[in-house]
């Protein structure tokens, strides 16, 4: 199954700590096809405190059998290893923050864990990595790419301030 997962962090050393996750995520995947990352974007703290720091943000597609919430317990699991607490605010800020995106075609909603994630259309920080990873990609429920969806957002006038800017490799 191809699994979509989001990184984002913005406390402490932000590249280091998206690499480790990375490292972690990678030892779930499985040779059923290729493991993919997306560039490093920085990006502005959309919905958090005045004040929070930028955000680092990337995305991940792999191969992977888990089941959806066995994978998001390990995430889970990798977000305490990393520092942040179990127990946190809504948007705040945090050393690093792992959302499953998407597992193949599943759609469903349970009360830890909806799949497709329902905001990833409205989150430039999330769709722009993607669009590094898996342009083509159309997701249960959707009736448009990523990459459409990219272009939708750009031709509505995205601000300079929350198009996401490059900046590192994994």
């Amino acid at each position: 199954m191809r699994i979509g997962i989001a990184l984002g962090s913005n406390l402490d050393d932000r590249l280091a700590l998206l690499r480790s996750a990375c490292k972690r995520i990678q030892s779930f995947h499985e040779d059923s096809g290729p493991f993919l990352c997306s560039r490093i974007y920085e990006t502005s703290p959309a919905g958090c405190p005045a004040g929070s720091p930028f955000f680092l943000n990337a995305a991940l597609e792999m191969s992977s059998s888990l089941p959806p919430l066995d994978l998001l317990a390990e995430l889970q699991r990798i977000e305490i290893n990393l520092g942040r607490p179990r127990v946190h605010g809504f948007h705040t800020p945090r050393t690093i923050d792992l959302d499953l995106l998407y597992c193949d075609n599943l759609a469903f909603c349970l009360s830890d864990l909806e799949l497709p994630h329902p905001r990833i259309f409205d989150r430039p920080f999330v769709l722009f990595p993607l669009l590094d990873i898996c342009p083509d990609r159309i997701l249960p429920e959707k009736n448009i790419s990523i990459r459409q969806q990219c272009n939708h957002l750009q031709e509505e006038g995205i601000s300079q301030q929350d198009s996401p800017k490059p900046l590192y490799h994994f």
